[in-house]
C-alpha cells in the first residue's frame, strides 16, 4: 500500500521573513517528498527580507551563498509564487501534517505575528498535535515563528504554548545585534521597535513555569528543543534551521502512515 505524501503549509508575511528560515527548510521538505504549500494573507506572493538577501547587509549579517541558491529557487517554484490566501473564508490548517512558522525581524512580519486570523487557526490547530491523539499534525517554528505561535490562545485565554516546552531568539543575542547595528541600522533589529520587548521575554510571558519550559543556548551550534507532549519543535535562530527540518521530516515520517 503506497505511504500517504505529508503535507506541510509555511504561514508567512507577504515580505520580511528570514531566508534561511525560509528557503532552507523548503529545501529540506522538498527533498523529503513532502508536499509543500505557502499561504500569506490575501496569496500575494511572499518576498523574504531584502537586507539578508543582498547588499553588505547581506555579506555580514544574512544568508550564505548556499542559502540564496536555495532562496532562487523556492522563489520559482509555484506554490511561492502563487500561494494560498489565509484570509478567505474557508481556509483552514486541518488538511497538513506539518504547520511550519518561519522566523525574521524585519518589521513585516507582524502581518501573520498580529492576524487574528492566523491566532484563531493556530488555536485550532495547536491542541490537535498532542502526542495521544495520534492525529498526524505537527508544528515547527524557529525565532519570530515561535512569538507567532505563543500569541495563538484557547478558549480560556491562555496561550497555546502555556504548558509546552519551547526555545525562540534568546534576548541577549537579539539585543546585542540591536546595539551593535543600532547607529546603522536604527531600530531594523527590533521587529516592535527600540524599548519593546524581546522576543524571549514575550514568549516567556505566555508560559505558565518559564523557569523550566522555556530552553535556550548561546551557543552558536544548532540548537532545536523538541516538547515531550506535543508534536511541536521549535529552534532559535537561522544556524538552527537545517536541524530543525530534518527533526520535524523525523517527526512527520513517524506520525503519518
Amino acid at each position: 500500500m503506497a505511504s500517504t505524501t505529508p503535507k506541510v503549509i509555511f504561514l508567512m508575511a507577504d515580505y520580511g521573513h528570514d531566508p534561511t528560515e525560509t528557503a532552507v527548510p523548503y529545501a529540506a521538505f522538498k527533498d523529503a517528498g513532502f508536499d509543500v504549500s505557502f499561504a500569506t494573507e490575501v496569496g500575494k506572493a511572499p518576498e523574504c527580507d531584502k537586507k539578508m538577501l543582498e547588499g553588505w547587509t547581506q555579506k555580514l549579517l544574512g544568508a550564505n551563498q548556499a542559502t540564496l541558491n536555495l532562496y532562487k529557487e523556492m522563489s520559482s517554484a509555484s506554490s511561492f509564487t502563487s500561494p494560498i490566501s489565509w484570509s478567505t473564508p474557508n481556509f483552514t490548517l486541518s488538511p497538513y501534517n506539518l504547520v511550519f512558522l518561519p522566523g525574521g525581524h524585519e518589521k513585516g512580519v507582524r502581518q501573520v505575528i498580529d492576524s487574528p486570523v492566523i491566532q484563531s487557526q493556530l488555536a485550532a490547530y495547536f491542541p490537535q498535535t498532542l502526542k495521544t491523539s495520534k492525529s498526524a499534525k505537527a508544528v515547527a517554528a524557529i525565532c519570530h515563528g515561535v512569538l507567532g505561535l505563543s500569541e495563538a490562545k484557547g478558549p480560556d485565554g491562555k496561550s497555546v504554548l502555556y504548558d509546552v516546552t519551547t526555545t525562540a531568539l534568546p534576548g541577549t543575542m537579539e539585543q546585542g545585534i540591536f546595539w551593535a547595528t543600532r547607529a546603522v541600522l536604527g531600530d531594523y533589529y527590533k521587529t516592535y521597535g527600540a524599548g519593546s520587548e524581546s522576543v524571549e521575554a514575550a514568549v516567556r510571558g505566555r508560559m505558565r513555569e518559564p523557569e523550566t519550559q522555556y530552553k535556550s543556548s548561546l551557543s552558536g551550534s544548532p540548537f532545536v528543543v523538541a516538547d515531550e507532549k506535543y508534536n511541536y519543535l521549535s529552534g532559535r535562530f537561522p544556524p538552527d534551521a537545517q536541524l530543525l527540518a530534518e527533526k520535524a521530516i523525523e517527526l512527520v515520517r513517524e506520525i503519518v502512515k
